[in-house]
């Protein structure tokens, strides 16, 4: 809203004004407010969730200090969505149809986790919301966000072409807009694939090229959103990493917007999603001010409220800017963390199938949890090691090193091909 504000009052030839015309200017001042808010008045928030008693449920899984976080204040995602919102419709330009997608999908997710947390909390369901209404929710996100980027005229894109001569790369130019169902590969040298290429027997017909690329949304929405809620299991590690990762998509963001460096990096250019920026910026501002608290020893959790959501925007992001296939490198902790889980269930239902008892392939899942258990603890895995139990801050660190570093290579893709 500020963003009109000012440049109305530039209009009026009012120095200092034009500086809510800089992207950067703008993503400056959106993450020094949301590291404000979520600081200050997460603060306040926390001290509300303690009075009225809503305090995490926890249930005794033999790990060392596990029962201490009973009654630590939970649905702090609260804190999350009110620090990124404020900052983005205070300083974005709210009629950009890039702004209002990442709007509705932290509103939308958020209301999902709150759900789910307040039928946990309130109705002493630790179930929470039903499994199937989450996958719903999650796929009609999928649709409206699908949708929007088909019907939309604002969202159009100029793909990158390569100009060789004698086979060597002599320059990258960018086609006129258009609308497009590409994305970028990684580590390829023709680095783009068109969803059409998935059914070469309709290759021609649009209506079914976006059929597919929503059908994908809605599954990429969904698997990263729920690794992201199955991350959430020790103080500070969805944090850190959503921090990371944000930091990520918002530098691919602004150099896909920017046609020198789209050119230069050798992808796509997309006009208008400079504002994601200031999305992106708020992001971390919110995510690194509720580590603050969230941070070990946890004074609050994010519950289902900001763990959805914070898988959920990163999702979305990424699939706006065209490089969601990008994601099991940059939400290489949250995919793994997934995958512990189903082979982990996948094993133990065909070994039960099979020798009439289940057996695990770690002691723990999602994998964080794995750490935490003995070696000889009695539990019949596959993987035994660490023999001994690795402290919760230091598992949480390292795990967020792994996220630095898959971040840099999630960067360092755009050269490596």
């Amino acid at each position: 809203m500020l963003y009109y504000l000012f440049d109305y009052l530039d209009k009026l030839d009012i120095p200092g004004m034009r500086m809510f015309k800089y992207i950067s200017f703008r993503s400056a001042m959106s993450i020094i407010l949301a590291l404000l808010i979520s600081t200050i008045i997460g603060r306040k928030i926390i001290d509300k969730l303690r009075v009225n008693q809503i305090g995490e449920t926890v249930r005794d899984l033999g790990i060392e200090g596990q029962l201490s976080k009973k009654g630590i204040p939970t649905m702090g995602g609260l804190i999350i969505i009110i620090s990124i919102l404020t900052p983005v419709l205070l300083f974005a330009r709210l009629g950009n149809v890039y702004i209002i997608v990442m709007i509705i999908t932290t509103v939308w997710l958020g209301g999902i986790g709150f759900l789910d947390d307040y039928i946990k909390v309130f109705k002493k369901d630790k179930a929470g919301l039903s499994g199937k209404f989450k996958i719903l929710g999650q796929t009609g996100l999928g649709l409206i966000v699908g949708l929007t980027l088909y019907l939309s005229p604002q969202v159009v894109m100029r793909e990158n072409v390569e100009i060789r001569d004698k086979n060597v790369l002599t320059e990258v130019v960018h086609n006129s807009e258009m609308k497009s169902t590409k994305t970028t590969i990684p580590f390829l040298k023709n680095n783009n694939l068109d969803y059409s290429d998935l059914i070469p027997f309709m290759s021609n017909n649009q209506a079914a090229t976006w059929i597919v690329f929503i059908i994908v949304t809605v599954f990429i929405i969904t698997a990263v959103s729920n690794g992201s809620n199955l991350t959430d299991g020790l103080d500070g590690l969805v944090t850190g990493n959503a921090a990371v990762i944000g930091a990520t998509l918002g530098i691919l963001a602004y150099v896909s917007s920017h046609i020198k460096y789209a050119a230069y990096l050798n992808i796509m250019y997309i006009p208008g999603c400079e504002e994601l920026s200031v999305f992106a910026s708020a992001f971390i501002g919110a995510t690194i001010g509720f580590l603050w608290y969230n941070a070990f020893p946890a004074q609050v959790f994010m519950g289902d409220t900001g763990s959805l959501t914070l898988g959920g925007v990163i999702a979305v992001f990424a699939i706006i800017i065209h490089k969601e296939l990008l994601l099991p490198v940059l939400c290489g902790i949250f995919f793994v963390e997934s995958l512990s889980v189903m082979i982990q269930v996948a094993y133990f239902k065909y070994t039960k199938k099979k020798y009439g008892v289940g057996k695990r392939v770690f002691k723990m899942t999602p994998l964080h949890h794995h750490f935490q258990k003995p070696g000889n603890a009695g539990i019949d895995a596959l993987i035994q090691k660490p023999i001994q139990v690795i402290p919760e801050s230091k598992i949480v660190v390292r795990f967020w090193l792994i996220g630095i570093i898959l971040s840099v290579l999630t960067v360092a893709t755009l050269k490596m091909r």
